[in-house]
């Protein structure tokens, strides 16, 4: 970290801890990496941030998992961006194990890490139990039919997500099928995203059908994937 980065973070992290006042802070793109955790640290007594964007700051495995721990423990954040950091299944396997017990983030911001199905299977699991998560956006990272199926699964049971963003993964027909059993039961999601996938015309097929059963869906992105004109009839 930049020294006058980690100036600034001191300064930030110092004030969080007292201040009760701040509602929303912004920390794009200042490379604070590791000093995630002393963040982390400060929200675990902060009681007045709703929203915190980190996006862009090379915040690895151990940042995500310091910020999983204060999820555990802080009950005002409601919004919390990670995007474009350096985040595998570590860190996304420690930041599902926290929705499994926080009860007031309602939007995460996990974009354009490197969370493959490992954390896609773990993210699963938290929603089948997370009754406040409303958005989730994974958008650009590594999960193929596993992470896909596992999501899929953990919609038919949740009942609070209503947008899911899964463009730039790597997902086929078998995800793309699995997804749209889910639809056929899920009453909640109204945004999906499946641009930019590996999806062909099994799978789109598969969500024409569910859509015909679906009365929630408003938006379904499947552009950019391998449906021809006969997979869009």
């Amino acid at each position: 970290m930049a020294e006058d980065a980690f100036e600034l973070l001191t300064i930030v992290v110092n004030e969080l801890k007292v201040n009760k006042t701040l509602t929303q802070l912004s920390l794009r793109a200042i490379r604070i990496s590791d000093g995630g955790e002393a963040l982390a640290e400060a929200l675990k007594v902060n009681h007045t941030l709703t929203k915190l964007v980190l996006e862009h700051n090379q915040i690895s495995d151990t940042g995500g998992e310091a910020l999983a721990r204060a999820l555990k423990i802080n009950i005002t954040l409601t919004q919390l961006d990670l995007s474009r950091n350096q985040m595998s299944n570590r860190g996304g396997e420690a930041l599902a194990g926290a929705l499994k017990v926080n009860h007031t983030l309602t939007k995460l911001d996990l974009s354009y890490n490197q969370i493959s199905d490992g954390g896609g299977e773990a993210l699963a699991e938290a929603l089948k139990v997370n009754h406040t998560l409303t958005q989730l956006n994974l958008t650009y990272n590594q999960m193929s039919n596993r992470g896909g199926e596992a999501l899929a699964e953990a919609l038919k049971v949740n009942h609070t997500l209503t947008q899911l963003n899964l463009t730039y993964n790597k997902m086929s027909n078998r995800g793309g099928e699995a997804l749209a059993e889910a639809l056929k039961v899920n009453h909640s999601l109204t945004k999906l995203d499946l641009s930019n996938n590996e999806i062909s015309d099994g799978g789109g097929e598969a969500l024409a059908e569910a859509l015909k059963i679906n009365h929630t869906l408003t938006q379904l992105d499947l552009k950019y994937n391998e449906i021809s004109d006969g997979g869009g009839e």
